[in-house]
């Protein structure tokens, strides 16, 4: 943890951030924070792990008028490793410089920066030591240090693997967690999250916690001990094991694995807190078996389940004389035993003389609204959403009456999109079809 000099009193750090403080009777708090550690890429490569968390720097000194200075050095025996590229109001060299900041400073959104980079030849592992030091403007000075790693860990997994075999309800499925390091310096402690979406976690593991309000569908896993050289392959057990929901035809589980000290990514986060399972611990291994199908951080797939979907449609009765108003509305109903998820589309055919005046709509923008369901001007097509078994969607219409005559309700599944949809296995079809009926 970095400390700080003169007249800081506290420091905190949380995922090697170090958040630094200091403040005086009457004065206002500042602060000054930077990454305890930082990976960097080796001297014109490009590549490295995708949704890399970039480096930041913020400093606050109440954001008052009135010129702050950050200035940014690189230790004596580093500056083979690293150096600076300026941006914005900055003076000095590539092994020291001084800018021009404000009282709320951040160098992802103000133009003065002082940007390490990697030295020309540095190898991978070569480390340096780079102080930065924020003035206020009483003059107070806060200090804190980031050590830069040239290379990154860069970790792989193996994406779980889609299955065209249905898997019997209430089943357990096991699926082993491989995982492998492509970067150019180790892997020191690996972060796993495991999600699921319809099965259940049959096993808690001693070392991962299941946090809320997604409790039962979220472990977050922590092996610091783990290390992955460069060019190794791990697999981590005891290997996943959930059980197949009985209540829904297309579940999902996904992994997702980083290197602790990089943290999961800038737009991947997790749910803080949670209770640890009451299993054995995760633990990594040397893997010898297969080595395809790996995706940078990892992957998720969708499970087909044994079961179906009975989705019914009820017949409309409209009762007036041609040019009466009536609001009604189309109900469909899941009877299950299992929810197919949004594979059916309701079709409504009107009466020939029966005109539509008023349709379902939906917000799509705050306070903007557009019409749910399709119109070609005579049959309208919605969406229906998923339902679980029991549950319903009506799908209310106005309309103005014509002479008497009968349309029909029909309920159609969509063209599959996924090599998993299988649709809803609808086992009894003769209440897919229903009327719409105008009556004297």
């Amino acid at each position: 943890m970095n400390r700080l000099s003169g007249t800081a009193v506290g420091a905190a750090g949380v995922l090697l951030l170090a958040s630094l403080a200091a403040c005086d009777s009457g004065a206002a708090r500042a602060s000054l924070t930077v990454p305890e550690l930082y990976y960097l890429r080796p001297y014109g490569d490009k590549a490295g792990p995708k949704d890399k968390m970039p480096f930041s720097v913020t400093a606050d000194d109440g954001n008052g008028p009135g010129v702050r200075r950050l200035t940014v050095e690189v230790a004596p025996d580093g500056r083979d490793v690293v150096r600076l590229k300026k941006y914005g109001p900055c003076e000095g060299d590539s092994a020291h410089l001084t800018c021009e900041v404000d009282g709320d400073y951040s160098n992802w959104a103000d133009s003065a920066r002082a940007q390490p980079h990697a030295v020309k030849g540095a190898e991978a592992g070569a480390t340096a030591v780079v102080r930065y030091t924020y003035t206020t403007k009483e003059g107070r000075k806060l200090t804190a240090r980031t050590r830069f790693v040239v290379g990154e860990p860069v970790v792989e997994a193996m994406a779980p693997a889609y299955t065209k075999d249905l898997l019997r309800p209430g089943s357990e499925l096991v699926s082993p967690l491989v995982v492998r390091n492509t970067g150019e310096v180790p892997v020191r402690g690996l972060g796993i999250a495991m999600t699921v979406n319809g099965p259940v976690f049959a096993q808690r593991y001693g070392n991962c916690r299941y946090p809320e309000p997604r409790k039962g569908h979220l472990a977050v896993c922590e092996l610091p001990e783990a290390t992955i050289d460069p060019g190794e392959t791990l697999v981590v057990r005891p290997a996943l094991r959930l059980r197949v929901p009985t209540a829904q035809m297309y579940p999902s589980y996904g992994r997702y694995a980083w290197a602790l000290d990089m943290g999961p990514g800038q737009y991947h986060g997790y749910t803080k807190g949670g209770d640890h399972g009451d299993g054995p611990d995760l633990e990594a291994e040397p893997y010898a078996g297969p080595r395809g199908g790996f995706v940078q951080g990892g992957g998720s797939t969708h499970l087909v389940v044994d079961t179906h979907a009975d989705y019914r449609v009820s017949d409309v009765e409209l009762r007036g004389a041609p040019g009466t108003r009536r609001t009604f509305r189309v109900e469909v109903r899941n009877d299950g035993p299992a929810d197919p998820g949004t594979t059916t589309d309701l079709v409504i055919e009107p009466p020939l003389e029966l005109r539509v005046v008023k349709e379902p709509v939906e917000e799509y923008d705050d306070g903007v609204y557009r019409a749910y369901c399709d119109n070609n001007g005579f049959t309208y097509t919605c969406a229906v959403p998923a339902l679980r078994p029991g549950e319903s969607r009506s799908f209310e219409f106005t309309a103005e009456l014509g002479a008497p005559g009968e349309g029909a309700l029909s309920l159609q599944e969509r063209d599959p999109v996924s090599p998993w949809d299988v649709g809803r296995r609808d086992s009894d079809a003769s209440d897919d079809r229903a009327s719409i009926r105008v009556v004297p």
